[in-house]
Formats: structure tokens, C-alpha cells, sequence
């Protein structure tokens, strides 16, 4: 069953300029070291990081809360799996809110796309929750 989605649209040059006016302030308030290592090795970091923004504000919409109630930007962390595929990883206020919405016997799977055609950066989440333990 669908527990949440959530979309979220993020301007990559707006980014950009919040890098260059804020740095590693910007960074650490909103990024885990894993998403900016990621980001440093990239030619767009950038457009990396926007995704990322807009992975994190469409989870927040998918978790029902919005960043307003009390969920930190870095409880929502993306990376990828060997494939390439993202992946969100919920610690936190966030993890604590996705426990809570998640029917009993039944486990949580955050799905996460994102993609980017300069300037925009997209991201959309579906929460799931599927019957029994999750399979290794």
C-alpha cells in the first residue's frame, strides 16, 4: 500500500548560488558527508546537490510533515546502490515519522528518482508498505 508521495522541482542555478554565497555552512546544514563526496566527484556539483535538495523536500511532502515539523534536512540522506539506483536512508525525526506511519506488520520502502535537465532537478518519493519483514 501507498503510505505518501512526493515531488519536488529544485532550481540548479538557484543552488549554485546558495553555494557560492553560504559554502560549507550551506553544505553541512544540509548534506550528509556521504551526498557531498558524491558530490565532489562530480563535474556538476551543483546539480547534484540539487537533486539531492529536491530528493529530501519530496520525502519530507511523502513523510506528510514538510520540513516544518521538526524533521532536520540531513534525517533524509540519498545515495546509490551499485547500479546507480538512489536510494533514501531516513534517520531521526524523519525514521521516527516513517515508524509511526508504517501500519504494524507490515516494513517501509522509501522509493526515490531523481533526474535533472539544466536548470531544473526533480525528485519523486513514494513511500510503501508492504506486509511482513523486510528481505535482505
Amino acid at each position: 500500500m501507498i503510505l505518501g508521495i512526493g515531488t519536488d522541482l529544485a532550481n540548479i542555478d538557484r543552488i549554485a548560488g546558495t553555494l557560492d554565497r553560504f559554502g560549507d555552512r550551506f553544505r553541512t546544514r544540509v548534506f550528509t558527508p556521504t551526498e557531498l563526496a558524491k558530490a565532489a566527484r562530480r563535474k556538476d556539483e551543483a546539480g547534484t546537490l540539487a537533486k539531492r535538495w529536491a530528493a529530501k523536500e519530496a520525502c519530507s511532502k511523502a513523510l506528510g510533515t514538510g520540513l516544518a515539523m521538526g524533521i532536520s534536512w540531513r534525517d533524509m540522506a540519498v545515495s546509490n546502490l551499485r547500479s546507480g539506483q538512489p536510494v533514501m536512508e531516513l534517520t531521526g525525526w524523519a525514521a521516527d515519522r516513517l515508524a509511526a506511519m508504517t501500519p504494524p506488520g507490515h516494513h517501509a520502502i522509501v522509493h526515490v528518482t531523481l533526474t535533472d535537465d539544466h536548470p531544473w532537478a526533480q525528485a519523486f518519493v513514494v513511500i510503501e508498505a508492504r506486509p511482513g519483514t523486510p528481505q535482505p
